[in-house]
Protein backbone atom coordinates (compact mmCIF):
# COMPACT_ATOMS: atom_id res chain seq x y z
CA UNK A 1 0.00 0.00 0.00
CA UNK A 2 1.39 3.34 -0.89
CA UNK A 3 0.62 6.89 -0.02
CA UNK A 4 1.28 9.86 -2.26
CA UNK A 5 1.77 12.15 0.74
CA UNK A 6 5.13 13.92 0.76
CA UNK A 7 5.87 12.83 -2.82
CA UNK A 8 6.89 15.31 -5.46
CA UNK A 9 5.21 13.32 -8.21
CA UNK A 10 1.59 14.19 -8.95
CA UNK A 11 -1.14 11.62 -8.59
CA UNK A 12 -1.84 11.93 -12.32
CA UNK A 13 1.81 11.10 -13.11
CA UNK A 14 1.78 8.14 -10.70
CA UNK A 15 -1.36 6.73 -12.33
CA UNK A 16 0.11 7.30 -15.80
CA UNK A 17 3.22 5.33 -14.78
CA UNK A 18 1.04 2.40 -13.74
CA UNK A 19 -1.12 2.49 -16.87
CA UNK A 20 -0.83 -0.60 -19.08
CA UNK A 21 0.97 -2.58 -16.35
CA UNK A 22 -0.94 -2.30 -13.08
CA UNK A 23 -4.49 -2.02 -11.82
CA UNK A 24 -4.99 0.47 -9.01
CA UNK A 25 -7.31 0.65 -6.04
CA UNK A 26 -7.31 4.34 -5.19
CA UNK A 27 -8.64 5.11 -1.71
CA UNK A 28 -9.53 8.62 -0.53
CA UNK A 29 -10.69 9.63 2.91
CA UNK A 30 -11.23 12.82 4.85
CA UNK A 31 -9.14 13.22 7.99
CA UNK A 32 -12.11 12.71 10.29
CA UNK A 33 -13.02 9.50 8.44
CA UNK A 34 -9.62 7.79 8.44
CA UNK A 35 -11.15 4.75 10.13
CA UNK A 36 -12.69 3.88 6.74
CA UNK A 37 -9.25 3.98 5.13
CA UNK A 38 -7.75 1.86 7.91
CA UNK A 39 -10.56 -0.72 7.73
CA UNK A 40 -10.30 -0.90 3.93
CA UNK A 41 -6.52 -1.29 4.02
CA UNK A 42 -6.81 -4.05 6.61
CA UNK A 43 -9.35 -5.90 4.46
CA UNK A 44 -7.03 -5.68 1.45
CA UNK A 45 -3.78 -6.44 3.30
CA UNK A 46 -5.15 -9.88 4.13
CA UNK A 47 -5.37 -10.59 0.39
CA UNK A 48 -1.85 -9.65 -0.73
CA UNK A 49 -1.44 -12.78 -2.86
CA UNK A 50 -4.68 -12.06 -4.72
CA UNK A 51 -3.66 -8.44 -5.28
CA UNK A 52 -0.27 -9.52 -6.62
CA UNK A 53 -1.81 -12.16 -8.88
CA UNK A 54 -4.06 -9.51 -10.42
CA UNK A 55 -1.32 -6.85 -10.76
CA UNK A 56 -3.10 -4.55 -8.29
CA UNK A 57 -1.61 -1.67 -6.32
CA UNK A 58 -3.35 0.21 -3.53
CA UNK A 59 -2.85 3.97 -3.21
CA UNK A 60 -4.16 5.76 -0.13
CA UNK A 61 -4.97 9.48 -0.03
CA UNK A 62 -5.80 11.42 3.12
CA UNK A 63 -7.61 14.66 2.30
CA UNK A 64 -5.36 17.00 4.28
CA UNK A 65 -2.27 15.62 2.56
CA UNK A 66 -3.59 15.89 -0.99
CA UNK A 67 -2.06 18.78 -2.92
CA UNK A 68 -4.37 21.27 -4.58
CA UNK A 69 -3.45 20.09 -8.13
CA UNK A 70 -4.18 16.49 -7.09
CA UNK A 71 -7.47 17.56 -5.47
CA UNK A 72 -8.50 19.30 -8.72
CA UNK A 73 -7.50 16.19 -10.69
CA UNK A 74 -9.64 13.99 -8.40
CA UNK A 75 -12.61 16.33 -8.65
CA UNK A 76 -12.38 16.65 -12.43
CA UNK A 77 -11.35 13.15 -13.53
CA UNK A 78 -12.79 11.06 -10.70
CA UNK A 79 -15.84 13.20 -9.84
CA UNK A 80 -14.78 13.48 -6.20
CA UNK A 81 -17.12 15.64 -4.14
CA UNK A 82 -15.41 17.61 -1.34
CA UNK A 83 -18.08 16.48 1.11
CA UNK A 84 -17.38 12.77 0.68
CA UNK A 85 -15.89 10.99 3.70
CA UNK A 86 -14.57 7.94 1.88
CA UNK A 87 -14.35 6.94 -1.77
CA UNK A 88 -12.54 4.16 -3.55
CA UNK A 89 -11.95 3.67 -7.25
CA UNK A 90 -10.93 0.56 -9.10
CA UNK A 91 -8.80 1.67 -12.03
CA UNK A 92 -8.05 -0.73 -14.86
CA UNK A 93 -4.78 -1.17 -16.70
CA UNK A 94 -6.20 1.06 -19.42
CA UNK A 95 -6.35 3.90 -16.88
CA UNK A 96 -10.14 3.98 -16.81
CA UNK A 97 -12.30 3.90 -13.70
CA UNK A 98 -14.01 0.51 -13.61
CA UNK A 99 -15.88 0.93 -10.35
CA UNK A 100 -16.45 3.62 -7.73
CA UNK A 101 -17.37 2.57 -4.22
CA UNK A 102 -18.38 4.69 -1.25
CA UNK A 103 -18.41 1.96 1.34
CA UNK A 104 -15.96 -0.72 2.34
CA UNK A 105 -15.55 -3.56 -0.13
CA UNK A 106 -14.07 -6.97 0.42
CA UNK A 107 -11.10 -8.23 -1.52
CA UNK A 108 -13.37 -10.95 -2.94
CA UNK A 109 -15.76 -8.31 -4.32
CA UNK A 110 -12.87 -6.50 -5.99
CA UNK A 111 -11.40 -9.73 -7.34
CA UNK A 112 -14.76 -10.71 -8.82
CA UNK A 113 -14.91 -7.35 -10.65
CA UNK A 114 -11.34 -7.66 -11.91
CA UNK A 115 -11.70 -11.31 -12.90
CA UNK A 116 -14.70 -10.37 -15.04
CA UNK A 117 -12.70 -7.84 -17.06
CA UNK A 118 -11.74 -8.85 -20.61
CA UNK A 119 -8.05 -8.03 -20.08
CA UNK A 120 -7.91 -10.15 -16.91
CA UNK A 121 -9.59 -13.07 -18.68
CA UNK A 122 -6.91 -12.79 -21.36
CA UNK A 123 -4.16 -12.75 -18.72
CA UNK A 124 -5.60 -15.81 -16.97
CA UNK A 125 -5.29 -17.83 -20.20
CA UNK A 126 -1.52 -17.33 -20.29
Amino acid sequence: MESVANQKTSLKAILNEKKDNRRVILLYGRDDAQHFLIDQQEALSEAKAGLAERDMDVIVLIASMVTEPDRQFLMHDFKLLPSEDFVGWLIGKDGGVKQTFKKLVTADELFKLVDGMPMRKQEAKH
